[in-house]
C-alpha cells in the first residue's frame, strides 16, 4: 500500500478493520485515509468488500443481522466501530446515496424538508432556503424549480438520484458517500452527477464505490484497489492507474480480470 499518511487532513481514518457477516468474513485488516474536500474511489470485482467498507462507514451495516466489526474508524475523534457511537447523529454527519434512487414517496420539497424538520427546523423562510441551496448544489434546481410540490416520482433517474444527493446535502454532512451512484443511470445522467461530484468535493469529502474504472480514474483524487476483501493497494489515483505497485492492480486494470 502506498505510504501518503502525511497528505493533508483525513476525514475517516480506517484502520485495520475486519468485519463478518455470521460465519462469513468479508473484510481483512482494511486501512486507508479518506481525506477531506478529497473523491476517494473504491475499485475492484464484484462481491470484493467495496460496498461493505463503505456502509460501515455510516453503521449501515448494522441493520444486517450477524454483523460483527472489529477495527476501527476515526471520525472527528470518535470511532464510529465504538457501541457508544451515536448513530443518528453520524449518519446526519455522514450521508448515504445508493446505487439505485430512492426518493421518498412525497413531494420534491418534502424530500428536502424531511431531514432538516427532524433536526427541529420548523422556520418556513430557513426551510425554503435550505430547498434551494441543495437543489442549487445539486445542479437540480434550474430543472424543478417550477415543480417542487409535486411528486418527486415524476423525474428522470437520473434527476431522482441528484433529488437524493441534495436530500443528502439538506442536513448539512461532512462527508457523503455514494455507492454505484450511476449504475443505474444513462451515459448524460452519469456525466452530470460525475461532475456534481466533482463540485461537491470543494465542500464536502466524497467516497464513491464504483465498478466503473474509467469514472474512478476521472473524478478520483485517491483509489483503493480491493480484492476478495483485501485492500490490495491504495494511493493517489493518477499513480495508481498509470504505475500500480502490485501486479493485482496492474491485471485488474488492464482487464485480465474482474
Amino acid at each position: 500500500m502506498n505510504d501518503i499518511d502525511n497528505c493533508g487532513d483525513i476525514a475517516v481514518d480506517v484502520r485495520n478493520v475486519n468485519l463478518w457477516y455470521g460465519e462469513k468474513q468479508a473484510l481483512f485488516d482494511v486501512s486507508l485515509p479518506i481525506r477531506k474536500n478529497r473523491i476517494t474511489a473504491l475499485i475492484g470485482p464484484s462481491g470484493c468488500g467495496k460496498s461493505t467498507l463503505l456502509r460501515s462507514i455510516n453503521r449501515m451495516n448494522d441493520l444486517v443481522d450477524g454483523c460483527r466489526i472489529e477495527g476501527s474508524m476515526i471520525f472527528d475523534g470518535q470511532d464510529i466501530c465504538s457501541p457508544d457511537m451515536d448513530i443518528n447523529g453520524l449518519r446526519v454527519r455522514v450521508g448515504m446515496v445508493f446505487q439505485k434512487p430512492n426518493p421518498f414517496p412525497m413531494t420534491i420539497r418534502e424530500n428536502l424538508t424531511y431531514g432538516p424538520k427532524l433536526k427541529g427546523i420548523r422556520d418556513k423562510a430557513e426551510l425554503n432556503e435550505i430547498v434551494e441551496s441543495c437543489l442549487q448544489k445539486a445542479a437540480l434546481y434550474d430543472e424543478v424549480a417550477d415543480r417542487l410540490d409535486k411528486s418527486a416520482f415524476g423525474l428522470s433517474g437520473g434527476q431522482q438520484q441528484r433529488l437524493c444527493i441534495a436530500r443528502a446535502l439538506s442536513v448539512d454532512p461532512e462527508v457523503i458517500l455514494m455507492d454505484e451512484p450511476t449504475s443505474a443511470l444513462d451515459p448524460i445522467a452519469t456525466s452530470k452527477i460525475e461532475d456534481l461530484a466533482v463540485q461537491l468535493r470543494k465542500d464536502y469529502t466524497v467516497a464513491i464505490v464504483t465498478h466503473n474504472m474509467q469514472q474512478a480514474s476521472r473524478i478520483s483524487d485517491y483509489t483503493g484497489f480491493m480484492y476478495l476483501g483485501k485492500m490490495i493497494e491504495f494511493g493517489e489515483t493518477q499513480s495508481l492507474f498509470t504505475n500500480p505497485e502490485e501486479e493485482l492492480t496492474e491485471r485488474y486494470i488492464t482487464g485480465r480480470f474482474g
